[in-house]
């Protein structure tokens, strides 16, 4: 059973920082491009940061200078480090896995992050 578990969500102030967690289970985690979308309310899901299983990194221009992506295989386990957060930045944040060659994909269940004072 595959499982990809976010956590680190929360409410923050503006300028302020989190470090989102996504640990998988049952997948060859190192085989997996992973993903960091985000769901604002009332929007579409937009992809925000890409790391690729030979850790080639991708991030959104929206994030990009503030945020950054990392993986650890031996913990099987991406990071989404956010640093000087905005209020737009608020959305509901989901971990991917793709694994290309095969068409395997999973979801995580997301974790909402708020930024307000």
């Amino acid at each position: 059973q595959v499982q990809l578990v976010e956590s680190g969500g929360g409410l923050v102030q503006p300028g302020g920082s989190l470090r989102l967690s996504c640990a998988a289970s049952g997948i060859i985690f190192s085989f997996y491009r992973m993903c960091w979308y985000r769901q604002a309310s009332g929007k579409q899901r937009e992809l925000v940061a890409t790391i690729s299983s030979g850790s080639t990194i991708n991030i959104a221009d929206s994030v990009k200078g503030r945020f950054t992506i990392s993986r650890d295989n031996a913990k099987n386990t991406v990071y989404l480090q956010m640093n000087s957060l905005k209020p737009e930045d608020t959305a509901v944040y989901y971990c991917y896995a793709l694994r290309a060659i095969t068409g395997s994909d999973y979801w995580g269940q997301g974790t909402q992050v708020t930024v307000s004072s």
